[in-house]
């Protein structure tokens, strides 16, 4: 009889530690990854999709199932002891048990699942739900009794929201995975991008009037074309009378066209009846509407205007592209390194690079909410356009101007510091004139 309890109570550790396991597992597994197997056709991890739909009667099955083979291991241990050592053997049970139980039924199964709880939540997932449904009746009551205790206590079930949304929580699990090796950073920098779409908006892609190419239509026909020729682009925007005033673009391949229909005689090329009409978009638009409308529009080039209706650059489908992918450069493209690394770790940067490629290239989170450029954000920081040799220090850089056209700051030494106060709490930007 006492070789038969003892049977009972190893089974009771062993019911213990499965549900042990499966509490673990089921809790710490990945739904998506559930949700992703199942639509390749896993009949196990659509098993595991049910349970996690039924979440509170799960965890009640695995809580009560875990304490009725703890209690009874416990209960019955404690009789075979009694048996064997009188009063004493109450002791011994309680001291044995505790530790069996801890490392056996818990610990051990635990730190296996936790190793790999998707794996252990498909062996677990059709045995745990015999178990909800075996167990329907009595959850139902103990569901009941909690909602009641809680009602009480004024707490609300669901009324809780998450702290981030579904787009950030999507972007920690990448930056997670990055940290822990499974993604490259120019994987995790696609899919940041991707994500980051619908935050941004056309004015945050664009190229600046001050950086576009454009050209008088004006011109005659032999010069027009020259200049077209000596662009890398293959989209011209067209003014007349003045650069605000825009006409048309004027694409190459049309101009070749008008090029071979008139035997090579450029003289007799009027570029206004080739040039295609300017789509102007506002530069509050949102830049996954952005994509949709060069999608749907069958363009890929668009003016971009401001509030007044004034010209204040051009978007295309490549910067939009480039957000999603980083750098596209073909073989007309003008290699031109914004960007310079140099040998005492410091970087030098052109004014006009925009913050979000050099937090791309270097890894860096600069704050991009109150400007657009490099340029931009020194002088946001400065509250004023700074001299040549002037240095700042906020955000963590120390920020040197080196060069300046007129109003326009155009190449900057930047240095990774730590920042004054950083030990104590302070996060406010500190600022100073000195010099490297």
């Amino acid at each position: 009889m006492e070789w038969i309890t003892f049977g009972i109570v190893l089974a009771c550790l062993v019911g213990s530690a499965f549900f042990s396991a499966s509490e673990t597992a089921l809790t710490g597994s990945s739904r998506a990854s559930m949700m992703r197997l199942a639509s390749q056709g896993s009949r196990e991890a659509g098993v595991v999709g049910e349970l996690f739909a039924m979440r509170e009667r799960m965890i009640g099955a695995l809580l009560l199932g875990n304490n009725i083979f703890n209690i009874g291991a416990s209960a019955l241990a404690t009789g075979l002891f009694t048996a064997w050592f009188g009063e004493l053997g109450v002791l011994y049970a309680t001291g044995v048990m505790t530790v069996v139980v801890v490392i056996f039924a818990e610990v051990l199964p635990k730190t296996i699942a936790i190793n790999a709880p998707d794996r252990v939540s498909l062996l677990v997932a059709r045995p745990m739900r015999l178990m909800v449904l075996v167990l329907g009746p009595l959850l139902r009551v103990i569901e009941g009794i909690v909602r009641v205790l809680m009602n009480l206590l004024g707490i609300r079930i669901g009324a809780n929201q998450p702290l981030l949304s579904p787009t950030e929580r999507l972007r920690g699990a990448v930056e997670l995975i990055h940290h822990e090796g499974g993604v490259a950073k120019q994987d995790r920098d696609m899919l940041g991008g991707l994500l980051d779409l619908s935050e941004l908006q056309v004015s945050d892609v664009m190229v600046h009037r001050t950086e576009m190419v454009m050209i008088n239509a004006d011109l005659p026909p032999e010069e027009l074309v020259r200049e077209v020729l000596a662009t890398e682009y293959t989209r011209i925007p067209l003014w007349r009378d003045k650069p605000e005033n825009i006409i048309g673009v004027l694409h190459a391949k049309d101009l070749l066209r008008a090029i071979r229909a008139a035997d090579g005689e450029t003289d007799n090329i009027d570029v206004t009846t080739i040039a295609l009409p300017p789509w102007f978009v506002p530069e509050m638009r949102p830049v996954s509407e952005q994509l949709k409308a060069f999608r749907s529009r069958k363009t890929h080039f668009a003016l971009v205007v401001d509030e007044y209706g004034e010209v204040e650059g051009m978007v295309t489908l490549e910067d939009i592209l480039e957000e999603i992918v980083g750098d596209i450069a073909d073989e007309h493209d003008v290699v031109f390194a914004g960007v310079r690394a140099q040998p005492d770790g410091s970087v030098v940067v052109d004014g006009s690079v925009p913050i979000r490629d050099l937090n791309r290239a270097m890894d860096w989170h600069l704050p991009d909410e109150e400007a657009t450029t490099v340029a931009g954000l020194v002088i946001h920081e400065a509250r004023s356009i700074p001299e040549r040799g002037q240095s700042f220090t906020f955000h963590g850089f120390r920020f040197r101007v080196l060069r300046r056209e007129r109003n326009r700051i155009t190449a900057l030494r930047i240095v990774p510091v730590l920042r004054e106060g950083e030990a104590d709490g302070d996060d406010k930007p500190k600022r100073a004139v000195t010099g490297f």
